[in-house]
């Protein structure tokens, strides 16, 4: 459902400067913007990947569309760019978001957790189905994550436990980012800590996500290219539509590239036999 920033919080980390924004449906969003430095095709790239890991049912925050009108970023210049010394004014429209887990002022969000909590991460086994993600899109970028405590349920049991949980984030460079391309890498897409791999044995143990992109919908594909605002793609409709070709005909090699990251020096997968 297309929102509307109402309220400005604060600037993020990250190389492509996005900022949080309170939107009119009570939820805050990391808003990545249509002239962001990295390029508008990492807007582009991340609501193919949002329509794909809904698909696939892997832990990623719900996304959005926030409109960021003139008024706004009049009222909020803090809400801008920065190049260098220079302050570089957001364009207004369209932009993508990704939502917050909760309340920025009363809720822990993490990037890193030591080793300790991280193998007690309730839903570990995330980790292992974003990397079949990731090198079916061709994530150039080292798989990012965020970390906060909720409430876990298992099955049908009643109640639940309070845990950390992880979200994956920032796919603004799958497909190379704005290059949209598939550079192969062993190292491509993996988390830098092996333990989230302790689980891996064999390549069984990356199903059923392996399964679901092999077999992957063409009209999910559809759906992706559906949700993308034509400004963001004005010029570039052929390049986009070749894009998704080779995304789809890749499919099938999802599985080699999984196996060739043991071919990395330090063997992500220490306990594969």
């Amino acid at each position: 459902m297309p929102l509307t920033a109402i309220r400005h919080v604060r600037k993020m980390r990250g190389g492509a400067q996005s900022h949080l924004l309170e939107a009119d449906d009570g939820h805050w969003y990391v808003v990545k913007f249509r002239n962001n430095p990295q390029h508008r095709r990492v807007l582009v790239n991340e609501i193919i990947c949002a329509t794909l890991l809904r698909y696939l049912n892997i832990s990623a925050p719900e996304t959005a569309l926030i409109q960021v009108d003139a008024a706004f970023l009049q009222a909020n210049p803090e809400c801008s760019i920065q190049l260098g010394t220079r302050q570089v004014a957001i364009e207004p429209g369209w932009q993508f978001g990704s939502r917050y887990p909760g309340d920025p002022g009363t809720l822990a969000v993490y990037d890193f957790l030591p080793d300790a909590l991280l193998g007690q991460v309730a839903n570990l086994e995330d980790f292992r189905a974003i990397l079949v993600l990731d090198k079916w899109v061709g994530n150039a970028d080292g798989r990012q994550s965020v970390f906060y405590r909720a409430m876990v349920r298992r099955g049908q049991s009643p109640g639940g436990r309070a845990a950390f949980v992880a979200r994956m984030i920032d796919h603004g460079y799958a497909f190379n980012g704005p290059n949209w391309d598939f550079p192969e890498s062993p190292l491509q897409g993996l988390y830098a800590r092996k333990l989230v791999y302790d689980a891996v044995r064999s390549l069984a143990d990356f199903q059923p996500w392996l399964d679901h992109v092999v077999h992957f919908p063409e009209e999910i594909v559809d759906q992706a290219w559906k949700a993308i605002p034509s400004e963001w793609v004005e010029g570039e409709e052929d390049a986009l539509e070749q894009l998704l070709e080779r995304l789809f005909a890749r499919r099938k090699r999802v599985p080699e590239l999984i196996e060739a990251s043991r071919e990395t020096r330090a063997d992500p997968f220490p306990n594969w036999r």
